[in-house]
């Protein structure tokens, strides 16, 4: 297998992943601490023969990469959590309208302005439910450089095989760290494409079911001509109000993910095998959560981590199971319990969850965690 090895940043590392996973459209609107993708894609983007657009403002950014999506290119847009807000309601338009891209928001302290150049992972619900109405989410969160170039290509992959916008979530932390990272032969990717149609434009219908939960996406300037709306719609894309078709599609929308979850949930155990104590994280506090299992194994405190990679779906099977069987359930994170209270919900009564809540921009340190391992005991 054929190496590159060079030296770059978590951003930097999102932007590259992104071309190679065919994207060539970038449109965004620069944000602390993401800005550093737009830069790079400004520089990349044309020598590959892509475009680079940077918006009036993150609202107009999201509206950009569901147009260049339509003409069936590959689009990604980069923000943060004010950003994030604004995009919300075109990122619900492209729920409804089915159309794929990749949004990655990086991090930070908020509500409003916040904390722009500081730590935070205060956006996990708002990924989840940032959009109103109910829609299916896949949420991507590294913890890892390498991973986030794999991951941002998963979530590519995800965009062209589900019809959706995905979320990935990197933090402040992991978007600014750099190290040599060696990268796979790009022949060796597997890359994944929407679906076209097999029929001609006029025997056309851009929400047609008879081919599945997820139907063929036809590109705009090619023939098909197709309308699109926010608003409910039938097989032919216009309005309908029909309570049936409303709901069978509402229902389609969430199944062609959820009848797909094992195909879409990560996760990673460390040293999970005889562990009493468990910690669920995810993103950069997973990495100081490792080190605190290391070390409390060295006290011989028998402590294992779950990490999520994919932060929504969660498997949830699996951690019915674990909170079923653990002394102690320990969740840190950068926010005020956003991922906590959800497994709070899974653990009722079955054990106890100790929560490590840090939203000062501080990351959380590995004898943070240490030391609520020990009261655990």
């Amino acid at each position: 297998m054929k190496k590159s090895v060079r030296f770059y940043s978590g951003a930097e590392l999102v932007a590259k992943a992104a071309i190679d996973a065919g994207c060539r459209f970038f449109g965004g609107y620069p944000i602390t601490p993401s800005s550093e993708i737009a830069e790079y894609m400004s520089v990349h983007m044309p020598r590959v023969g892509g475009t680079y657009i940077q918006m009036e403002d993150e609202i107009g950014a999201m509206g950009s990469i569901i147009g260049a999506s339509l003409t069936g290119v590959k689009s990604l847009t980069a923000t943060s959590g004010p950003g994030f807000s604004l995009k919300q309601e075109n990122i619900g338009y492209a729920y409804m309208a089915e159309v794929p891209c990749v949004v990655c928001n990086v991090m930070r302290g908020g509500p409003s302005t916040g904390l722009p150049t500081a730590l935070a992972q205060a956006d996990i619900m708002q990924a989840k439910w940032g959009t109103h109405g109910d829609h299916p989410v896949i949420a991507l969160t590294p913890a890892y450089l390498e991973e986030i170039y794999e991951l941002t290509i998963k979530a590519f992959n995800f965009a062209e095989t589900y019809r959706m916008p995905i979320m990935l979530l990197l933090d402040e932390v992991i978007a600014h760290l750099s190290a040599a990272i060696e990268l796979p032969d790009k022949e060796l990717l597997v890359i994944k494409n929407r679906r076209r149609p097999t029929v001609p434009p006029e025997k056309y219908f851009p929400y047609d079911t008879a081919y599945g939960d997820v139907p063929p996406m036809a590109n705009f300037f090619e023939g098909y001509r197709y309308h699109v709306t926010g608003l409910s719609h039938d097989k032919t894309g216009f309005p309908t109000t029909d309570p049936d078709l409303v709901q069978a599609d509402q229902e389609r929308h969430l199944r062609k993910v959820k009848a797909h979850i094992n195909e879409i949930i990560d996760y990673e155990y460390y040293m999970m095998k005889d562990a009493e104590i468990i910690i669920f994280a995810y993103g950069s506090t997973a990495r100081a959560a490792r080190v605190a299992v290391d070390n409390a194994r060295k006290l011989g405190i028998r402590v294992g981590m779950m990490r999520f990679r994919v932060i929504w779906p969660l498997p949830e099977a699996e951690i019915l199971k674990l909170c079923s069987k653990a002394k102690a359930i320990i969740v840190p994170e950068m926010n005020m319990g956003q991922l906590s209270d959800v497994i709070e919900r899974y653990a009722a009564d079955r054990t106890k969850i100790m929560r490590i809540n840090h939203v000062g921009g501080v990351p959380i340190h590995p004898t943070d965690v240490l030391n609520v391992i020990k009261e655990a005991l």
